[in-house]
């Protein structure tokens, strides 16, 4: 439900704009939202459940995501699906790290890798599947069954944990870090809000520049909270160790790229390039498809060559995908446009991925290991929570900045122009008005898909350069073998 979820939805958001009349930030915040939540509770998640027991936190997990998928399902305006997807959110938070948890204590150290290969395929392949079941679902019933889906295989998963699954604690475990839970919560939360709303009300104004600071302040404080709590759910101790900072370094600005890609490519493929659904989330299938059938032999890599080539090698194909996907315009077939970008891109992080993993979880002592596998992937879920942020922004102000210089190439009445301006935050999802004549009408629909081909190269090669950035941690900061 987790990883089908993580990549439905954004197929799901060009239909949500149409069906919701929803603007680029509140599709934004339905992303959001979930990684908000999901992100900030993922420590504490894993921590509840080695204290009050691994299957009663799993089920309760499912159980409020069952219950939140319902809602967004059933939700009549964009507000209460961004409530709802929050509420998703808080429940993966201890659903996803109780799933690795029950598997790490059910099996012993002979079967547990075996088990935790299982677990991985599983999740690739719903993974992969994820957009081209929810494009389906989309284009040939309603966005609304991309979250009703999850209802059946929730009351699955519930029946089989209860009466297959034994419970579990940790004899170790001696408390919940919740005020750091609160105060990142909030710092993330303020922060994010700041981030987006900066596009349509600008810095200046006080609901921008207010949860701002607060946010801020809370970040900073989070730090002194983590140095000095019995519990934390961050140990700063772990980042003594340079592979680990620098591995976390490199997780940020790379899977800040991924992330932002991976909400605006549905965009574009749906409304500029005239995708279907179920075309768009076949689209992606190669990069998926790369990193679950090459990520045993990168694992590999690690034995041969140590962790840093491949850190370093993965990255810097990754951020020629990025270039390639920056090349396409308007029009083409997939395979000469797209099909080479998803390629190169699903081998640079099939390269990445596994070397990665394998660097986090053998840079601390091996009683932390889980902790320091829990740290890296919340450091995943913000990175791309904050790029979605900050290069959504972006994405708006390239988008207006070239959709106004070709506008005023047009004869259109000033008047029109302005009612134009004032939808830009719809991005390629601008309505065209009524009154203007169909040859005008087609040049500005024309302007418009211009104009987001635009933003959207200028993203992709940021995005490249987040790679690029990413690879130059690993070369700084990891060794040339695993820590001892």
């Amino acid at each position: 439900m987790a990883f089908i979820d993580s990549t439905v939805v954004n197929v799901a958001l060009p239909a949500l704009q149409s069906s919701l009349n929803a603007t680029v930030i509140d599709v934004q915040w339905v992303i959001e939202s979930y990684g908000l939540f999901l992100g900030a509770l993922i420590l504490v998640g894993g921590s509840v459940g080695d204290l009050w027991g691994r299957r009663r936190v799993f089920v309760a997990g499912v159980a409020v995501f069952a219950i939140a998928s319902a809602w967004c399902g059933l939700a009549p305006t964009i507000h209460q699906l961004i409530i709802a997807r929050a509420v998703q959110g808080v429940g993966a938070s201890f659903m996803v790290p109780g799933s690795l948890a029950i598997i790490s204590a059910s099996f012993d150290e002979t079967e547990r890798g075996r088990a935790i290969g299982t677990w991985s395929g599983a999740t690739s392949m719903t993974t992969a599947l994820g957009p081209v079941l929810g494009g389906w679902l989309i284009q040939h019933a309603s966005w609304r069954w991309a979250f009703f889906i999850n209802l059946p295989l929730a009351a699955a998963v519930i029946a089989i944990s209860l009466t297959h699954v034994p419970e579990s604690r940790s004899t170790a475990a001696k408390g919940v870090d919740w005020l750091g839970a609160i105060i990142v919560t909030v710092g993330l939360g303020g922060l994010v809000f700041g981030l987006i709303e900066s596009a349509p009300l600008g810095w200046s104004n006080p609901l921008v520049l207010g949860p701002t600071i607060i946010s801020t302040t809370c970040l900073l404080f989070f730090f002194f909270v983590e140095a000095r709590v019995a519990t934390p759910m961050v140990p700063l101790q772990l980042f003594q160790s340079r592979a680990f900072t620098g591995a976390n370094l490199l997780t940020l600005f790379l899977y800040a790229a991924v992330g932002i890609f991976f909400f605006l490519f549905p965009l574009d493929l749906i409304q500029v390039q005239g995708y279907s659904a179920t075309a768009t989330g076949a689209a992606a299938l190669p990069t998926i498809l790369l990193l679950f059938l090459l990520s045993r032999w990168s694992g590999g890599l690690v034995a041969r060559y140590g962790p840093r080539p491949p850190l370093i090698v993965g990255p810097l194909i990754t951020a020629t995908g990025f270039v390639l996907f920056a090349l396409p315009s308007v029009g083409g077939n997939y395979s000469s446009t797209f099909l080479p970008a998803f390629v190169v891109l699903g081998f640079g992080m099939a390269i990445t991925v596994a070397p990665l993993t394998t660097v986090v979880m053998s840079s601390v002592d091996q009683d932390r290991a889980g902790t320091a596998s829990g740290i890296n992937n919340a450091v995943a879920r913000i990175a791309s929570l904050l790029a979605i942020a900050v290069l959504g922004s972006v994405m708006v102000r390239a988008f207006s900045s070239r959709l106004d210089h070709d506008l005023t190439q047009l004869p259109i009445p000033p008047k029109v122009i302005t009612n134009l301006e004032s939808n830009y935050i719809k991005l390629a999802a601008l309505e065209i008005p009524t009154s203007l004549d169909s040859t005008t009408s087609a040049e500005v629909k024309g302007a418009v898909k211009d104009a987001f081909v635009y933003g959207f190269r200028f993203v992709m090669l940021i995005c490249a350069a987040l790679a690029v950035a990413s690879a130059a941690c690993a070369g700084w900061m990891i060794g040339r073998k695993p820590d001892p």
